[in-house]
């Protein structure tokens, strides 16, 4: 709006300019930004992981050389949560995988002529836990997480008992 002397009466028909109002645009829910599809996106993005690879070996170069300790402190736990992010990447790259192979069958079925069937969530898990254990079997860590789990479950146990004071 034009600034107008105080002294003088306001005509009673002014002048408005009108400024168009920018329209702010959120790329996650406009359709003009396309469809997420987690393959494109990884193969597209995939020269990061090299550049994440390089920075962890760099990180740990450092560690090596740093005698401070607050220092070496710190590096540690960019390390440390590299390597988490890294395990995280490997693990839902893992999911996805099997459920396109999921996927594939069902359409393989479909094809012959078969009725579709969908896994309930409760049947994924029971896949993704035999998995697991298949996968700790092979690397020989099978019996260190069951003897975990037992400890951890003997816990959950005592904590249910009732106590022997109230006995």
């Amino acid at each position: 709006p034009l600034e107008m002397s105080a002294k003088k009466r306001v005509p009673f028909l002014r002048q408005v300019v009108s400024v168009t109002k920018k329209v702010q645009r959120d790329p996650r829910f406009d359709d003009l930004s396309g469809e997420y599809k987690p393959e494109i996106f990884m193969k597209t993005y995939s020269f990061l992981d090299d550049i994440k690879k390089q920075e962890k070996e760099m990180v740990q170069k450092q560690l090596k050389k740093c005698r401070n300790m607050e220092q070496k402190e710190k590096l540690q736990q960019l390390l440390n949560r590299m390597t988490q992010q890294e395990q995280a990447q490997k693990k839902q790259q893992k999911l996805r995988e099997r459920e396109l192979s999921l996927k594939r069958r069902q359409r393989e079925l479909a094809k012959q002529g078969k009725k579709p069937f969908f896994l309930k969530k409760s049947e994924k898990r029971k896949l993704e836990l035999a998995e697991k254990y298949a996968e700790l079997k092979r690397s020989g860590k099978l019996e260190s997480f069951l003897s975990k789990k037992r400890k951890r479950n003997a816990i959950k146990d005592k904590r249910r008992l009732p106590s022997q004071k109230s006995l």
